[in-house]
């Protein structure tokens, strides 16, 4: 999915991704809630919210962003968000495990999986590729 980087939500989550590439957390976290709070449109607020996630302390917070990531992603009517589902249900679904409810946890790998055809053939798109795949073998003896 490309992003528009005139765009001044993308812009201040591009700031933030530098900073947190600098170990400035902190001020990463800031710029994204400047995000969260300036973001109108549903890809916005996706955005925004997906990036809040990674700051929370706690798998329960980290859930709930990732779900309100998930709840923007899925209002925008673009066929190029399919290719973010795979990482935001491998992110939901890790906070399902992390949270010790594996029958979510198995629910949201197995979504994340039926995504992936909508991925990258690149780094990236392996990348998550091999963590939905790494996610459902970890769980797999619980089924």
């Amino acid at each position: 999915m490309e992003f528009d980087q005139q765009n001044l939500i993308v812009r201040l989550c591009s700031k933030g991704m530098e900073l947190e590439g600098q170990g400035n957390f902190p001020e990463a976290f800031k710029l994204f809630q400047d995000a969260w709070n300036q973001a109108t449109t549903d890809f916005e607020k996706f955005t925004a919210a997906h990036y809040l996630a990674r700051h929370q302390g706690t798998a329960a917070h980290k859930l709930k962003w990732d779900e309100i990531a998930l709840a923007f992603a899925l209002r925008i009517e673009n066929s190029e968000i399919k290719g973010t589902l795979p990482s935001l249900y491998l992110n939901i679904g890790k906070c399902f495990e992390d949270l010790k409810d594996f029958d979510q946890a198995n629910k949201n790998y197995q979504l994340a999986n039926s995504f992936v055809a909508f991925l990258p053939e690149d780094g990236y798109g392996n990348m998550i590729k091999s963590g939905i795949k790494k996610a459902l073998e970890r769980i797999s003896h619980f089924y």
